[in-house]
């Protein structure tokens, strides 16, 4: 599985939706919060894209040579229809400067030392040393989560649905109950599968990376199942022959 310092790394990273929430500017609407793109820089820094009279760019100038406390909120939903669609959210905490110089005509970079990290999805909650956020990477599936989703969600049910007879073939094969409104997350109990449901819940693909599938069986009972790869995908190319080869096991 991902590490959680992967895994908050991969939501900075993502096009999930992000707010900066800075102690003073509770005024400010939320949609003014919203960096217009992020970055992470080679020493772990999270860089963020706002227009140049936004509240954010104005509580860092005021704030100068003094330190500004800042938290990046990331909130992580499934590109796709399906119950409980918030996968999961991170916070990464740290101190926040302008950055004259990188933005166009009428932007402001805006920089985050990070000081702590956490995150809480459907792996688990877990905290985040900003040494472990630096030295970690993105899933390299990041880029293309939603659209592959998406297709794999249109294009391709009656194979995701396929996958349920693995459920009760698979040695060691978990599920997840998702019943509650909220995120299973990591004090959620677990058990294991009871046979396949050939025409059992509805099965929707939930998440991709590079160690697998997770999809959400959708009926009387929510629950989660994870297909992993038989070994990590590094592309594109890869995870075309990894998903052919589970459909392929699904289909016998």
């Amino acid at each position: 599985m991902p590490s959680a310092a992967e895994r908050t790394r991969t939501l900075v990273q993502s096009t999930s939706s992000a707010v900066l929430l800075i102690p003073g500017a509770r005024a400010a609407r939320p949609e003014q919060l919203a960096p217009q793109a992020r970055a992470v820089g080679p020493d772990g820094e999270v860089f963020l894209l706002f227009p140049a009279d936004s509240p954010a760019v104005r509580a860092a100038t005021h704030a100068q040579d003094d330190e500004l406390s800042a938290v990046l909120e990331i909130t992580d939903v499934a590109p796709v229809s399906v119950p409980n669609r918030i996968r999961g959210r991170a916070w990464v905490s740290g101190w926040l400067t302008c950055v004259p110089g990188l933005a166009g005509p009428g932007g402001m970079m805006v920089r985050l030392e990070v000081g702590e990290a956490c995150v809480d999805d459907l792996w688990g909650a877990e905290s985040v040393e900003p040494e472990e956020f630096a030295r970690a990477s993105a899933d390299p599936l990041v880029a293309h989560e939603t659209e592959l989703l998406q297709h794999l969600h249109s294009a391709h049910s009656e194979q995701v649905q396929g996958l349920s007879g693995l459920l009760g073939d698979r040695n060691g094969m978990e599920v997840l109950p998702a019943e509650v409104p909220q995120l299973p997350l990591g004090g959620a109990p677990r058990a294991r599968s009871e046979g396949a449901w050939a025409n059992g819940p509805r099965a929707v693909p939930l998440a991709l990376d590079r160690f697998g599938l997770r999809v959400r069986f959708a009926g009387e009972r929510c629950f989660d199942a994870r297909f992993d790869f038989p070994t990590p995908v590094r592309d594109i190319t890869e995870l075309r022959r990894a998903m052919h080869t589970l459909f392929e096991a699904a289909s016998h």
